[in-house]
């Protein structure tokens, strides 16, 4: 679907720029619909073959395993818990048999016997999987140098599930390979740039739309509500921890505690106006201002007052995660029922989850 969308939309688009006549336009539509039925429809069934062709054992990779670490056992199982991966473990190499695998799993001798055993079955192993330390270079580069030079593909495991119990993201940076703990789609410059244009597409069309109409009625009933500027601004935590003045209808009273304590569900300082637009989110429109600025998206984890950011960073485990994208006016937390108070500390830590689930 990734790759078909902009096919069609290209297509359509060089029809029209071309002036290309076709008088069954309808058919043309029924093409691409049918077109990405027949390509899902034909990697499904691929799949499905190619499930019960390597049950019955072909497209089989004989694989040999080097090392017992925690990460080596869930590559064993992996490779053997489901009979379509298309691996079949010959056996291991360690310094000693080793209890990490099941007992029907052959021991093959210690880590500097795997050349001869290699030479033994050549041809026979496709892969070599590896996840000595690299302490043991000296035992670990012939092993390397046999494999290359014999058609065994060779696999390096880093030993990091001791301390790293997630998925990782391997990458590199020249050419030294790194892993990374999370993948973040707004790493990729084609999304940044699509979600800043969505952002800057629908944020000017509210400004120059609904917000004028907005403004003046909500104005006027702040204004007589009492005395005061229209607009809250408040400096909040944004984009990698960078302070930004973050806009509001004002729903209180001029009050010197803005900036130190939260609204509560019956807070005196709130005007009757205020607790209206705080019910239905109207007092955060003018976000959409900040949006067009940049500092925030339209979606995105909610910024805080730079008070609540330092105490909960302290208090909330991996919440400055939070501010590795910009903020937004609304967010996965908010509509998955974490928005408005937390008065308890397990309501930010939900807050903080599905953040970062959404980044």
């Amino acid at each position: 679907l990734r790759n078909m969308v902009p096919f069609v939309f290209l297509s359509v688009c060089t029809l029209l720029v071309f002036h290309f006549h076709f008088s069954h336009s309808r058919y043309f539509g029924l093409f691409y619909v049918a077109l990405i039925i027949v390509i899902i429809s034909y990697r499904l069934i691929s799949r499905h073959l190619l499930e019960i062709y390597r049950k019955k054992g072909g497209n089989v990779r004989k694989v040999v395993l080097v090392g017992s670490h925690e990460n080596m056992q869930e590559l064993y199982h992996a490779m053997t818990d489901d009979p379509t991966s298309g691996y079949r473990v010959l056996g291991y190499f360690e310094d000693f048999p080793s209890d990490r695998y099941p007992q029907d799993v052959p021991y093959l001798g210690q880590p500097n016997e795997v050349s001869l055993f290699l030479e033994k079955h050549a041809g026979e192993i496709n892969q070599l999987y590896c996840s000595l330390p690299s302490v043991r270079s000296a035992e670990i580069v012939p092993i390397i140098n046999y494999c290359e030079n014999h058609l065994v593909r060779f696999f390096s495991v880093p030993n990091v599930r001791n301390y790293l119990k997630r998925r990782m993201h391997f990458e590199l940076l020249g050419n030294v390979p790194v892993l990374s703990i999370r993948c973040e789609p707004l790493e990729s410059l084609e999304n940044r740039i699509i979600k800043r244009a969505f952002d800057v597409v629908c944020s000017g069309l509210f400004l120059i739309t609904v917000f004028p109409f907005v403004y003046i009625f909500f104005g006027i009933a702040i204004k007589l509500s009492s005395p005061g500027p229209v607009f809250f601004k408040q400096k909040r935590s944004g984009e990698d921890g960078r302070e930004f003045w973050c806009y509001k209808f004002r729903s209180m009273k001029v009050n010197a505690q803005c900036d130190t304590l939260q609204a509560t569900e019956n807070d005196p300082r709130k005007t009757r106006i205020g607790e209206i637009m705080r019910k239905t989110s109207v007092d955060e429109l003018p976000q959409f201002i900040n949006v067009l600025k940049g500092d925030m998206s339209i979606v995105g984890p909610r910024p805080h007052m730079l008070k609540h950011t330092e105490e909960y960073s302290n208090l909330i485990n991996k919440f400055m995660v939070r501010h590795f994208v910009k903020p937004g006016i609304t967010g996965w937390a908010q509509v998955t029922g974490y928005r408005g108070e937390t008065k308890e500390l397990w309501q930010m830590e939900g807050r903080v989850q599905r953040d970062i689930w959404y980044i």
